[in-house]
């Protein structure tokens, strides 16, 4: 499987718990954190929680 590198762009003060939970799960705390993470159908799901707060790119 890929791995993908995510990127934490925009804040999650005023957002909806659920997002911030997602960021805190996919191990962004602030803007500027990078995290790789596998692309598994789980992490994709998170991905789509938070699209407008991050920012995604394939890695090898």
């Amino acid at each position: 499987m890929g791995r993908l590198k995510v990127q934490q762009v925009r804040s999650g003060i005023g957002r909806k718990q659920n997002q911030r939970e997602t960021l805190r799960t996919l191990g962004l705390k602030r803007i500027g954190d990078v995290v790789v993470k596998e692309d598994r159908p789980e992490i994709r799901g998170m991905l789509a929680t938070v699209p407008h707060l991050i920012a995604v790119e394939e890695v090898d």
